[in-house]
């Protein structure tokens, strides 16, 4: 089987950066007229009050400081609390692809390889635009990439099972080169009205660019050791937006078609079944966890990244040992683990050892080995 590497990565950052100050004041005001709306059920213990969010808050239960966004006026306006993005003609290109041409221009400079040298187009997020035309095939064709294209969904671990997949593909010959994208727009099914979750969520694209070593135009890429994932079902993170909306006569109004978690069951039962995960995989590969020079976690919440990190290596990881991105962009997804990666890949030297990490709704945990070429 032909060895794999990951030769470029890519980043596009939405244009907008919201500071937890900014989300506070539009959920406050917005909470402020919700009690006085609904004072007298309030008063005949009928309604629940809401509570008043802030800042400090924010940042202890998940150590985010601020996100950014694709729209912040719509997401700011307590009169609606949720970004406002048009939706595009069927021959415009779509907002997600437009995201993902940029991440994907830059992953393709980096590699030093253009479109006719990629095979496979991957699109791997929590939410796309369609369920068809594939969102992949569309990023294809801008691109003018032969070969094929699909999309898949593992919520927050949609990238690293997008590169087990591409890793696949280019071991058993059916690709040279592929490239897999992250386009997030979490803003979009995030409730911003909910004071438990509203600060949660940024936007952002990433690209990862795989291709057979021994053909990598690059000289500086990143060997693939291993790919590992597990799935096990619980409903303690869910969306149920889905096409059957419509035939319940319920509607899509309510809440729960809108990210929703249970975040102290998802802390206390994903931490250790990643932890495991990243074990069980080193141990695979037969390499100590001390051994590992970087670990580029999935970027959902500070507590966990560092307890789970603790269990890996069975101390505190350092600052350059699990870097980390969540304070600037929030929990952007799939994309969270990529972004730490793209940033922070430049701290591994020759033959330097690094683990890519997600986990989320599902649950979902995907690992990737990574080596210094």
């Amino acid at each position: 089987m032909h060895k794999v590497v990951i030769s470029g990565t890519g980043l596009f950052t939405p244009p907008h950066a919201v500071g937890n100050e900014q989300l506070v004041a539009a959920f406050n005001q917005y909470a402020a007229h919700f009690n006085a709306e609904q004072a007298e059920a309030i008063a005949a213990g009928e309604v629940e009050p809401l509570a008043a969010s802030s800042a400090e808050f924010i940042e202890k239960a998940s150590g985010i400081r601020q996100r950014f966004l694709m729209d912040a006026a719509g997401v700011l306006d307590p009169a609606r609390m949720a970004p406002r993005l048009p939706e595009r003609g069927n021959e415009a290109l779509s907002l997600q692809a437009e995201m993902a041409l940029a991440a994907a221009r830059e992953a393709l400079a980096q590699a030093g390889r253009l479109a006719e040298d990629v095979d496979l187009v991957i699109a791997a997020c929590s939410n796309l635009p369609r369920p068809y035309p594939a969102l992949a095939i569309e990023v294809q064709r801008a691109l003018g990439i032969q070969g094929y294209a699909f999309d898949m969904n593992v919520a927050c671990s949609s990238a690293t099972f997008g590169i087990h997949s591409a890793v696949n593909a280019i071991q058993c010959g059916q690709a040279r080169a592929v490239l897999m994208v992250n386009p997030e727009i979490c803003s979009a099914h995030l409730n911003f009205r909910d004071r438990d979750s509203h600060f949660i969520f940024g936007d952002a694209c990433t690209a990862v660019l795989l291709e057979r070593a021994d053909l990598a135009a690059s000289a500086n890429v990143y060997e693939v050791l291993g790919t590992r994932l597990a799935t096990a079902f619980s409903n303690n993170i869910r969306n149920n937006f889905g096409f059957l909306n419509r035939c319940d006569e319920s509607g899509i109004g309510r809440p729960d078609k809108l990210f929703h978690q249970q975040g102290r069951k998802v802390f206390k039962e994903v931490c250790p079944m990643v932890g495991e995960h990243i074990v069980a995989h080193l141990e695979q590969l037969a390499i100590r966890p001390d051994d590992v020079r970087c670990f580029w976690l999935h970027q959902a919440n500070l507590a966990m990244n560092q307890l789970i990190a603790r269990r890996v290596l069975g101390r505190e990881a350092g600052p350059d040992e699990a870097p980390v991105i969540l304070d600037r962009y929030g929990n952007t997804s799939s994309a969270g683990s990529i972004i730490a990666f793209h940033l922070h890949k430049d701290r591994l030297r020759t033959n330097d050892v690094g683990v890519i990490c997600s986990f989320g709704a599902g649950y979902s945990v995907g690992s990737v080995v990574l080596k210094q070429a």
